[in-house]
Protein backbone atom coordinates (compact mmCIF):
# COMPACT_ATOMS: atom_id res chain seq x y z
CA UNK A 1 0.00 0.00 0.00
CA UNK A 2 1.23 3.68 -0.75
CA UNK A 3 1.01 6.32 1.30
CA UNK A 4 0.43 9.85 -0.14
CA UNK A 5 2.98 12.41 1.93
CA UNK A 6 1.47 16.00 2.51
CA UNK A 7 3.50 18.51 2.35
CA UNK A 8 2.62 21.54 4.54
CA UNK A 9 3.28 24.97 4.09
CA UNK A 10 2.21 28.46 3.99
CA UNK A 11 0.20 29.56 0.14
CA UNK A 12 1.43 32.72 -1.09
CA UNK A 13 -1.60 34.53 -0.08
CA UNK A 14 -1.43 33.29 3.83
CA UNK A 15 2.33 34.63 3.98
CA UNK A 16 1.47 37.88 2.73
CA UNK A 17 -1.54 38.10 5.45
CA UNK A 18 1.20 37.38 8.15
CA UNK A 19 3.57 39.80 7.33
CA UNK A 20 1.05 42.50 6.88
CA UNK A 21 0.00 41.73 10.20
CA UNK A 22 3.54 41.68 11.99
CA UNK A 23 3.65 45.19 9.69
CA UNK A 24 0.52 46.39 11.70
CA UNK A 25 2.06 45.16 15.24
CA UNK A 26 5.02 46.85 14.05
CA UNK A 27 3.30 50.32 13.27
CA UNK A 28 1.17 50.27 16.15
CA UNK A 29 4.44 49.03 19.05
CA UNK A 30 7.16 52.00 17.51
CA UNK A 31 5.31 54.90 18.37
CA UNK A 32 4.76 52.92 21.90
CA UNK A 33 7.84 52.42 22.33
CA UNK A 34 9.03 56.23 21.18
CA UNK A 35 6.31 57.08 23.78
CA UNK A 36 7.97 55.38 26.29
CA UNK A 37 11.48 56.32 25.68
CA UNK A 38 10.20 60.24 25.90
CA UNK A 39 8.55 59.70 29.10
CA UNK A 40 11.91 58.12 30.99
CA UNK A 41 13.28 61.36 29.37
CA UNK A 42 10.78 63.93 30.46
CA UNK A 43 11.18 61.23 34.12
CA UNK A 44 14.78 62.07 33.87
CA UNK A 45 14.53 66.07 33.11
CA UNK A 46 12.59 66.63 35.92
CA UNK A 47 14.97 64.39 38.37
CA UNK A 48 17.12 67.20 36.99
CA UNK A 49 15.41 70.14 37.86
CA UNK A 50 14.48 68.89 41.37
CA UNK A 51 18.24 68.34 42.18
CA UNK A 52 18.97 71.92 40.65
CA UNK A 53 16.09 72.88 43.40
CA UNK A 54 17.56 70.60 46.38
CA UNK A 55 21.16 72.67 45.53
CA UNK A 56 19.32 75.68 45.91
CA UNK A 57 18.01 75.19 48.93
CA UNK A 58 20.96 73.46 50.63
CA UNK A 59 22.88 76.56 49.24
CA UNK A 60 20.49 78.96 51.02
CA UNK A 61 21.22 76.71 54.61
CA UNK A 62 24.38 77.14 53.89
CA UNK A 63 24.72 80.73 52.98
CA UNK A 64 21.74 81.86 54.28
CA UNK A 65 20.22 83.22 50.66
CA UNK A 66 20.74 82.23 46.92
CA UNK A 67 23.33 82.38 44.79
CA UNK A 68 24.14 85.32 42.38
CA UNK A 69 23.09 85.35 39.31
CA UNK A 70 25.23 87.38 37.05
CA UNK A 71 27.97 86.84 40.11
CA UNK A 72 31.81 86.33 40.48
CA UNK A 73 34.55 88.90 40.45
CA UNK A 74 34.71 92.08 39.90
CA UNK A 75 37.42 94.01 36.94
CA UNK A 76 40.05 95.88 38.24
CA UNK A 77 37.86 98.53 40.24
CA UNK A 78 40.57 101.43 39.75
CA UNK A 79 39.62 101.96 36.22
CA UNK A 80 42.43 99.70 35.16
CA UNK A 81 42.64 97.49 31.62
CA UNK A 82 39.14 95.39 30.83
CA UNK A 83 41.17 92.02 31.25
CA UNK A 84 39.10 89.05 30.86
CA UNK A 85 41.45 86.60 31.32
CA UNK A 86 41.93 87.94 35.00
CA UNK A 87 38.47 88.29 35.56
CA UNK A 88 34.78 86.72 35.03
CA UNK A 89 33.60 90.72 35.00
CA UNK A 90 29.99 89.52 36.77
CA UNK A 91 29.37 86.97 34.55
CA UNK A 92 28.74 84.04 36.58
CA UNK A 93 25.03 81.99 36.20
CA UNK A 94 24.10 80.79 39.44
CA UNK A 95 24.77 77.36 38.51
CA UNK A 96 28.15 77.67 39.10
CA UNK A 97 27.46 78.69 42.53
CA UNK A 98 25.26 75.46 43.66
CA UNK A 99 28.00 73.02 41.70
CA UNK A 100 29.22 71.71 45.06
CA UNK A 101 25.27 71.20 45.85
CA UNK A 102 24.99 68.63 43.19
CA UNK A 103 27.78 66.36 43.34
CA UNK A 104 29.92 68.50 41.53
CA UNK A 105 32.45 69.05 44.35
CA UNK A 106 35.59 68.37 42.15
CA UNK A 107 34.83 71.53 39.48
CA UNK A 108 33.62 73.29 41.79
CA UNK A 109 37.13 73.01 43.37
CA UNK A 110 38.90 73.48 39.53
CA UNK A 111 37.03 76.60 39.64
CA UNK A 112 37.43 78.29 42.75
CA UNK A 113 41.06 77.92 42.86
CA UNK A 114 43.88 79.10 40.17
CA UNK A 115 43.92 76.59 37.19
CA UNK A 116 46.20 76.67 34.23
CA UNK A 117 47.14 80.06 34.58
CA UNK A 118 43.77 81.49 35.16
CA UNK A 119 42.53 83.25 38.52
CA UNK A 120 40.43 81.47 41.05
CA UNK A 121 36.63 81.63 39.64
CA UNK A 122 38.20 81.32 36.15
CA UNK A 123 38.29 84.05 33.16
CA UNK A 124 35.03 85.19 31.33
CA UNK A 125 32.04 82.53 30.75
CA UNK A 126 33.25 82.53 26.91
CA UNK A 127 36.95 81.63 27.32
CA UNK A 128 37.26 77.87 25.68
CA UNK A 129 40.61 78.01 27.48
CA UNK A 130 39.05 77.27 30.05
CA UNK A 131 38.70 73.61 30.98
CA UNK A 132 35.72 73.91 33.68
CA UNK A 133 33.64 76.20 31.13
CA UNK A 134 34.05 73.52 28.21
CA UNK A 135 32.31 70.59 30.71
CA UNK A 136 29.70 69.28 30.01
CA UNK A 137 27.31 68.12 33.09
CA UNK A 138 24.51 65.67 33.05
CA UNK A 139 22.56 67.52 35.52
CA UNK A 140 22.64 70.62 33.72
CA UNK A 141 20.84 69.01 30.17
CA UNK A 142 17.37 67.55 29.47
CA UNK A 143 18.03 64.27 27.70
CA UNK A 144 15.12 65.36 25.67
CA UNK A 145 17.22 67.64 23.94
CA UNK A 146 19.27 66.46 21.20
CA UNK A 147 21.81 69.69 21.08
CA UNK A 148 25.61 69.29 21.39
CA UNK A 149 28.39 71.42 23.15
CA UNK A 150 30.28 73.13 20.20
CA UNK A 151 32.86 74.52 22.47
CA UNK A 152 31.49 75.24 25.95
CA UNK A 153 29.08 73.12 27.94
CA UNK A 154 25.41 73.36 27.58
CA UNK A 155 22.69 74.00 29.64
CA UNK A 156 18.80 73.43 29.56
CA UNK A 157 18.23 74.93 32.99
CA UNK A 158 18.10 79.16 33.63
CA UNK A 159 17.06 81.31 35.96
CA UNK A 160 13.84 83.15 36.18
CA UNK A 161 14.09 86.82 36.32
CA UNK A 162 10.29 87.86 36.64
CA UNK A 163 8.03 89.47 33.91
CA UNK A 164 9.72 92.78 33.25
CA UNK A 165 12.75 93.40 30.49
CA UNK A 166 14.10 97.10 31.45
CA UNK A 167 17.28 95.99 33.06
CA UNK A 168 17.09 92.82 34.04
CA UNK A 169 19.97 92.21 32.41
CA UNK A 170 22.55 93.21 34.78
CA UNK A 171 20.27 94.53 37.42
CA UNK A 172 21.49 97.81 37.05
CA UNK A 173 24.86 97.07 37.99
CA UNK A 174 27.51 97.43 36.06
CA UNK A 175 31.26 94.89 35.79
CA UNK A 176 32.35 97.08 38.60
CA UNK A 177 29.63 96.89 40.84
CA UNK A 178 28.35 100.53 40.44
CA UNK A 179 24.97 101.33 39.47
CA UNK A 180 24.74 102.11 35.93
CA UNK A 181 22.58 102.10 32.73
CA UNK A 182 24.58 99.72 30.92
CA UNK A 183 27.20 97.42 31.08
CA UNK A 184 29.95 99.28 30.93
CA UNK A 185 33.32 98.71 32.89
CA UNK A 186 33.51 102.24 34.17
CA UNK A 187 31.55 103.70 36.30
CA UNK A 188 31.92 107.40 34.44
CA UNK A 189 31.69 110.95 35.24
CA UNK A 190 28.07 111.31 33.84
CA UNK A 191 26.51 108.34 36.03
CA UNK A 192 23.49 108.93 37.68
CA UNK A 193 23.49 106.46 40.34
CA UNK A 194 19.64 107.63 41.58
CA UNK A 195 18.41 107.54 38.44
CA UNK A 196 19.32 103.70 37.68
CA UNK A 197 18.74 102.62 41.25
CA UNK A 198 15.21 103.51 40.50
CA UNK A 199 14.95 102.37 37.31
CA UNK A 200 16.31 98.73 37.80
CA UNK A 201 14.66 98.60 41.40
CA UNK A 202 11.03 98.73 39.45
CA UNK A 203 12.16 95.82 37.55
CA UNK A 204 14.12 93.44 40.08
CA UNK A 205 10.61 90.81 39.89
CA UNK A 206 11.89 87.59 39.82
CA UNK A 207 13.78 85.36 42.44
CA UNK A 208 16.81 85.89 40.43
CA UNK A 209 18.22 89.85 40.11
CA UNK A 210 21.59 90.47 38.31
CA UNK A 211 24.11 91.17 40.59
CA UNK A 212 22.00 91.21 43.48
CA UNK A 213 21.21 88.55 46.53
CA UNK A 214 17.61 86.90 47.23
CA UNK A 215 16.47 85.38 49.89
CA UNK A 216 13.45 82.99 50.71
CA UNK A 217 12.14 86.49 52.52
CA UNK A 218 12.31 88.55 49.82
CA UNK A 219 9.31 85.59 48.26
CA UNK A 220 6.60 87.19 49.45
CA UNK A 221 4.01 85.99 46.86
CA UNK A 222 4.89 82.37 48.80
CA UNK A 223 7.22 79.86 47.47
CA UNK A 224 4.85 78.00 46.32
CA UNK A 225 3.58 80.20 43.75
CA UNK A 226 6.61 81.77 42.49
CA UNK A 227 9.12 79.94 39.53
CA UNK A 228 12.88 80.22 40.37
CA UNK A 229 13.78 78.23 37.31
CA UNK A 230 12.51 77.14 34.16
CA UNK A 231 13.72 74.90 31.15
CA UNK A 232 14.66 76.26 28.26
CA UNK A 233 15.98 74.48 24.58
CA UNK A 234 19.64 74.35 23.00
CA UNK A 235 20.31 75.97 19.79
CA UNK A 236 20.88 73.20 17.04
CA UNK A 237 21.65 76.01 14.88
CA UNK A 238 18.59 75.90 12.39
CA UNK A 239 16.89 78.86 14.12
CA UNK A 240 14.18 76.90 15.92
CA UNK A 241 11.69 78.99 17.90
CA UNK A 242 12.53 76.85 21.14
CA UNK A 243 16.73 77.00 20.41
CA UNK A 244 17.41 80.12 18.71
CA UNK A 245 17.39 83.96 19.76
CA UNK A 246 17.02 86.32 17.46
CA UNK A 247 18.61 89.80 16.83
CA UNK A 248 15.88 92.28 16.35
CA UNK A 249 16.31 96.11 16.21
CA UNK A 250 15.34 98.79 18.52
CA UNK A 251 15.91 99.05 22.50
CA UNK A 252 14.42 97.30 25.42
CA UNK A 253 15.23 99.32 27.70
CA UNK A 254 14.87 103.13 28.71
CA UNK A 255 10.94 102.71 27.48
CA UNK A 256 10.51 100.10 25.81
CA UNK A 257 7.80 100.22 23.09
CA UNK A 258 7.75 96.32 22.36
CA UNK A 259 4.93 94.56 22.99
CA UNK A 260 5.39 90.59 23.46
CA UNK A 261 2.62 90.12 21.01
CA UNK A 262 4.33 91.86 18.18
CA UNK A 263 7.83 90.51 18.61
CA UNK A 264 6.43 86.93 18.54
CA UNK A 265 4.56 87.20 15.75
CA UNK A 266 7.62 89.34 13.78
CA UNK A 267 10.22 87.15 14.57
CA UNK A 268 8.43 84.11 12.90
CA UNK A 269 8.84 82.56 9.61
CA UNK A 270 5.19 82.70 8.41
CA UNK A 271 5.50 79.46 6.23
CA UNK A 272 7.18 77.44 8.84
CA UNK A 273 6.06 78.95 12.82
CA UNK A 274 8.03 76.52 14.49
CA UNK A 275 11.18 78.57 12.61
CA UNK A 276 12.06 82.45 13.33
CA UNK A 277 12.64 84.76 10.15
CA UNK A 278 16.16 84.62 8.24
CA UNK A 279 18.21 87.19 10.27
CA UNK A 280 21.35 87.14 12.75
CA UNK A 281 20.78 84.68 16.07
CA UNK A 282 22.36 84.18 18.89
CA UNK A 283 22.39 79.74 20.32
CA UNK A 284 20.06 79.82 23.67
CA UNK A 285 21.60 77.74 26.10
CA UNK A 286 24.95 77.56 25.15
CA UNK A 287 27.20 78.61 28.01
CA UNK A 288 25.91 77.42 31.44
CA UNK A 289 28.34 79.50 33.41
CA UNK A 290 27.24 82.62 31.24
CA UNK A 291 24.53 84.36 33.24
CA UNK A 292 23.22 86.18 30.44
CA UNK A 293 19.53 85.88 29.65
CA UNK A 294 20.37 84.31 26.55
CA UNK A 295 22.61 81.58 27.90
CA UNK A 296 20.64 80.77 31.23
CA UNK A 297 17.68 83.34 32.17
CA UNK A 298 14.24 83.54 30.77
CA UNK A 299 11.03 85.76 31.56
CA UNK A 300 7.68 84.85 32.53
CA UNK A 301 6.66 87.30 29.64
CA UNK A 302 6.36 85.45 26.20
CA UNK A 303 4.28 81.71 26.89
CA UNK A 304 6.69 78.71 26.95
CA UNK A 305 8.20 77.96 23.59
CA UNK A 306 7.39 81.21 22.18
CA UNK A 307 9.79 83.46 20.97
CA UNK A 308 13.24 84.85 22.34
CA UNK A 309 14.69 88.47 20.91
CA UNK A 310 17.46 90.11 21.68
CA UNK A 311 18.57 93.47 20.47
CA UNK A 312 20.82 93.76 17.81
CA UNK A 313 24.55 92.65 19.04
CA UNK A 314 23.62 92.51 22.94
CA UNK A 315 22.83 89.28 24.39
CA UNK A 316 21.00 90.31 27.24
CA UNK A 317 18.94 92.92 26.83
CA UNK A 318 15.00 91.86 25.54
CA UNK A 319 12.20 88.93 25.62
CA UNK A 320 13.49 85.48 26.57
CA UNK A 321 11.28 82.57 26.95
CA UNK A 322 11.16 79.32 28.82
CA UNK A 323 10.90 76.04 26.65
CA UNK A 324 11.80 72.71 25.88
CA UNK A 325 11.93 69.67 23.50
CA UNK A 326 9.13 68.06 24.95
CA UNK A 327 5.87 68.02 23.68
CA UNK A 328 3.57 70.87 24.81
CA UNK A 329 5.51 72.61 27.59
CA UNK A 330 8.46 72.80 29.46
CA UNK A 331 9.62 71.94 33.03
CA UNK A 332 9.90 74.70 35.84
CA UNK A 333 11.28 74.56 39.64
CA UNK A 334 9.01 76.37 42.11
CA UNK A 335 11.11 78.07 44.60
CA UNK A 336 9.95 75.91 47.13
CA UNK A 337 11.44 73.18 45.65
CA UNK A 338 8.36 71.58 43.49
CA UNK A 339 8.83 70.35 39.72
CA UNK A 340 5.36 71.22 37.85
CA UNK A 341 5.08 71.01 33.82
CA UNK A 342 3.85 74.14 32.66
CA UNK A 343 1.93 73.76 29.07
CA UNK A 344 2.46 75.98 26.05
CA UNK A 345 -0.97 77.18 26.74
CA UNK A 346 -1.08 78.71 29.66
CA UNK A 347 -2.81 81.42 30.57
CA UNK A 348 -0.85 84.20 29.87
CA UNK A 349 -2.68 87.64 30.15
CA UNK A 350 -2.24 90.58 27.70
CA UNK A 351 0.08 90.38 25.20
CA UNK A 352 -0.14 93.25 23.19
CA UNK A 353 1.17 95.20 26.49
CA UNK A 354 4.89 96.57 27.00
CA UNK A 355 6.30 94.99 30.45
CA UNK A 356 6.06 97.05 33.92
CA UNK A 357 8.46 99.74 34.05
CA UNK A 358 9.06 102.89 36.43
CA UNK A 359 7.10 104.99 34.43
CA UNK A 360 5.38 106.17 31.30
CA UNK A 361 2.61 104.71 28.76
CA UNK A 362 3.14 100.94 30.54
CA UNK A 363 1.92 99.54 34.14
CA UNK A 364 4.19 101.61 36.39
CA UNK A 365 6.25 99.64 39.30
CA UNK A 366 4.84 97.59 41.80
CA UNK A 367 1.77 96.78 39.42
CA UNK A 368 0.30 93.19 39.02
CA UNK A 369 1.69 91.18 35.91
CA UNK A 370 -0.32 92.29 32.99
CA UNK A 371 0.96 88.88 31.91
CA UNK A 372 -2.09 86.40 33.34
CA UNK A 373 -0.63 83.70 35.11
CA UNK A 374 2.58 82.57 33.44
CA UNK A 375 3.34 86.56 34.25
CA UNK A 376 2.10 86.33 38.12
CA UNK A 377 4.16 83.02 38.84
CA UNK A 378 7.60 84.99 37.62
CA UNK A 379 6.84 87.47 40.27
CA UNK A 380 8.24 86.96 43.78
CA UNK A 381 6.44 90.24 45.59
CA UNK A 382 3.82 91.97 43.35
CA UNK A 383 1.08 91.13 45.59
CA UNK A 384 -0.37 88.48 43.32
CA UNK A 385 -1.44 85.01 44.61
CA UNK A 386 -1.81 83.44 41.80
CA UNK A 387 -1.46 79.43 41.88
CA UNK A 388 -0.98 76.31 39.45
CA UNK A 389 -3.27 74.26 41.61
Amino acid sequence: MKFLRVRQGFTLVELLVVIAIIGVLVGLLLPAVQAAREAARRMQCSNNVKQIGLGLHNYHSAYGRFPEHLGGTYINQDGGARNTDISNVRRLSFLVGILPFVEQQALWEQISNPLDGYPAMGPGPWKTGYKPWTTELATFRCPSDPATSTGLGYTNYAACVGDASNMTNIGGKNEEGYYRDDNSWQQGPDSDENWVVERSGATKRGVFVGRHFTKFRDILDGTANTIAVGEIGCSLGDRSVVGDVLRVGGSFSGGSPHEPAAIDKDSRDPARPSFLVAGNTFARGSRWADGYLTYSGFQTIIPPNGVSAVVNNDRDEGFLSAGSRHQGGCHVLMADGAVKFITDSIESGNQNQAPVQVRGPWPPSGSKSPYGLWGALGTKASKEVESLE
